[in-house]
């Protein structure tokens, strides 16, 4: 992200910051200590959405102090003095006044920035918040602190495995290349007994009283059925902040930019510049592959939870790696298989036949399907018609067998890759009879 990592000095505390865009307003991102900024923008679905916020604006973000790149902690941190970090960066980049985007633990201090620093404030941002984490009498929708320190016992005894990432995006929480890099976050981020000292602050941090003061424009989002926080919080901060506008999105992610982040990134644009505009997808001629383990339910239950989830991950690696071994780019797991492009549909056919083989060596078989026609890759995903045609191509295809459109193999033309007709069929909710052909 950005043109790179500089340091901001805040007393005798030097804090990393960085700065991308330069969009006509300013965004100062106030982050979790569970970040490091330079790893941070390593994940593609992050990375794409710091990108869309620098379309309207100059993004700027910084390491908590404690965490990442800047310098430990000397004693416990008050707020007044984690508002000057911010006060800090931003003097360091020359921004004046931003608007604040606060998500987890980051909400308190951008809401006590707000409060104390309206003039330096022009909008703030919460995107699954808190004001508090434990529980009170009139704030009883969280554990109480038997549980909460079993949750942290929990999380330190996983530290640097990627754990927390999983849980803040459960969609993703099959994906073995997400993890790696949630693992890599932690581990980057700060040590496990400094994150033990982090959660103690958190435990004790309360801005319930700073909500009245907040005279900003606010807007605080928060999807429904959020696994990780609970959507009560963000209703709490709704109530209390005078004029906030509340948006209620679908999805149980934490994490802002899985799931429909054009949402987010909508409310974010319209509140900051008054109208939205959305992305355009970009559209490219490509070769959709998809894969499907065949009888995956009947083989978990036969081997039982763990032992099936360690050999789909051995099966989604076999997957990446052919996947990538024939200049393909791996989309994402469809849980027990996966979605895959290329720009060349032979390459595509022989990464198919190269994945199928692969597995089988692992135990599994395979159904593959492949269409090639113009997909709009919308961030880390695609979306178009040329896509439905390929997974209904895929349940068309028997046990072992690697079908593809007609279309596919027009284009193949000599490669050398023979076919065999599997006749005409018609695929759910396409248009017309599509001729089929498995690879011999």
């Amino acid at each position: 992200m950005g043109s790179g990592t500089r340091y901001a000095k805040s007393g005798d505390l030097h804090i990393a910051y960085r700065v991308a865009g330069d969009g006509p307003v300013d965004i100062v991102y106030v982050p979790t200590w569970i970040g490091q900024i330079e790893v941070l923008a390593e994940e593609p679905t992050i990375a794409d959405f710091l990108d869309r916020l620098c379309d309207f604006a100059r993004v700027i973000s910084f390491d908590r102090r404690g965490a990442g790149l800047s310098d430990p902690w000397r004693g416990v941190p008050t707020l007044e003095d984690q508002m000057d970090d911010v006060l800090a960066v931003m003097e360091a980049a020359g921004s004046e006044r931003a608007a604040l985007m606060g998500t987890l633990e980051g909400g308190p201090l951008a809401m006590t920035f707000a409060a104390s620093h309206p003039e330096r404030t022009s909008e703030l941002i919460l995107y699954a918040a808190f004001s508090r984490t434990r529980w009170a009498p009139d704030y009883d929708w969280v554990p109480d602190d038997e549980i909460r320190a079993a949750n942290v016992e929990a999380v330190l005894a996983q530290w640097g495995q990627g754990a927390i990432a999983a849980e803040l995006a459960p969609s993703r929480s099959g994906d073995p290349a997400f993890l790696e890099w949630a693992g890599r976050m932690e581990r980057y981020s700060a040590s496990p007994g400094t994150i033990r000292q982090i959660f103690d602050f958190v435990g004790e941090t309360d801005v319930r009283h700073v909500l009245p003061s907040i005279r900003v424009p606010t807007l605080i989002m928060h999807r429904r059925e959020d696994t990780f926080l609970k959507v009560e919080h963000s209703r709490y901060l709704a109530e209390r902040i005078s004029g906030a506008r509340y948006v209620e999105l679908e999805g149980s992610d934490s994490l802002f930019s899985v799931g429909d982040s054009e949402a987010v990134l909508g409310e974010i644009e319209e509140l900051l510049t008054g109208t939205r505009h959305g992305r355009e997808p970009d559209r490219v001629l490509a070769t959709v592959l998809f894969t499907d383990i065949v009888g995956s339910t009947e083989r978990a239950a036969e081997l039982g939870d763990s032992q099936w989830r360690s050999l789909l991950e051995r099966h989604d690696l076999v997957v990446r790696r052919e996947v990538d071994r024939h200049r393909g780019r791996y989309v994402k797991s469809t849980g027990d298989g996966a979605l895959a492009t290329f720009d060349g549909p032979a390459r595509a056919v022989r990464a198919a036949a190269s994945i199928a083989d692969a597995v089988a060596r692992l135990g599994l078989e395979i159904r593959a399907g492949l269409h090639t026609g113009e997909v709009e890759v919308i961030g880390d995903d695609l979306g178009g018609l040329a896509v439905h045609i390929g997974a209904r191509v895929m349940a068309h295809a028997e046990p072992g067998e690697v079908l593809v459109s007609s279309t596919v193999k027009d284009l193949v033309v000599g490669s050398g890759i023979g076919f065999e007709e599997r006749g005409a069929h018609e695929l759910r909710g396409i248009a017309g009879e599509w001729r089929l052909f498995s690879v011999a």
